[in-house]
This record gives structure tokens, sequence and C-alpha cells, in this order.
């Protein structure tokens, strides 16, 4: 039996490799099985952009972090509220990163749904926190509740997609400036 693989969360990483190459950008891979809880990754990953945009290391700006895989959000005792390990990721990076100007980070799920909800994962700018903020909503106060897409809803910052008919595991990148 001949069998092609045609997608595998190693060629989609790949594949953004390459147009970030075009975009004039220094890509780095990280991995295509990260696994863990979302907050703690997204802690991790906000540290090693910070360290790239201040100190060039792992890599110098511009350059963009890849990495896959499927994170984890360990719910507790008491209410929780909406979000996917993608836009939890995002929350903790976005905190961790506290406003850091010159980094970006989208997170989604190739499948168009991050958790149960509608969105497949949200995007962080340098301003996101204090957008959440004016709106009304406090982003650590989020991340405990797990209730991250209600706070970048409030942001205007998520990113919905619809379903896409495929599944390559999720996708996530942090542009350093």
């Amino acid at each position: 039996e001949d069998i092609r693989l045609i997608a595998a969360p190693s060629l989609a990483l790949q594949a953004a490799a390459d147009e970030a190459v075009k975009l004039g950008l220094t890509p780095l891979i990280l991995g295509d099985s990260l696994e863990g809880e979302s907050r703690d990754v997204g802690a991790v990953m906000a540290g090693i952009a910070i360290s790239a945009h201040r100190k060039g290391l792992p890599l110098k700006g511009p350059a963009v972090l890849l990495s896959g895989g499927e994170t984890t959000v360990t719910i507790g005792k008491g209410p929780a509220g909406k979000g996917g390990r993608n836009t939890e990721f995002l929350l903790s990076l976005a905190l961790t990163l506290k406003g850091a100007d010159g980094i970006w980070a989208i997170a989604g799920d190739s499948d168009g749904i991050d958790g149960v909800e509608d969105a497949a994962g949200a995007v962080v700018t340098p301003d996101t926190l204090a957008r959440m903020r004016a709106a009304g909503v406090d982003p650590r106060q989020s991340l405990v509740s797990h209730d991250s897409y209600t706070a970048f809803r409030a942001a205007g910052d998520l990113v919905v997609t619809g379903p896409t008919l495929t599944n390559v595991n999720d996708i996530r990148a942090i542009l350093i400036g």
C-alpha cells in the first residue's frame, strides 16, 4: 500500500519557516511536540523571546520562534471561564512579556477551534494587556480563572477562522523585532 503524508506538524512549521525567510526573518523551530501546562509554556517562551530581543540569544531579530505540539490546561476546583490551550498560553506569554516592545505572537489550533470555543487562538501585541485593562478585564485574574477567551475577545485579539477541516496540531509563532 502506498501512503503519502501530506500534512504533519513538522511540515507546517517548516513551511512557516520558509515563509519567514522570504520575509527577511531568521526562523528558529523549537520543536513540533512541545507539551506541558499552557501557562508554564507561555512563560518560558516569553523568557526566550525577551532574551532574543534584548541580548540576541538564542538568535538576533528580526526573527521568529516557531513551535508546535499540544499543551494542557488543568482546571482546578471552582468555576472556570472560557478558553483553550492556545489563548491560555498567549495570556501567560503576554503577562510575562509585560508589554515589551518589539515582540508579537500568534498561536492557534490548525483545525480552527481552540478548546471548545469559536476561535482558533489569538494574537499578542505590545499593547494587548493595556487594551484588556481598558476594556475592564484583569488579565492576571483571567489567567487564574482560565478565562483567556474572554480576555482576548475584550482586547479584539481573537483569531477566528472557522473550522479548517484539517488538524496538524497547534502552531505558535513569536516575532522578535
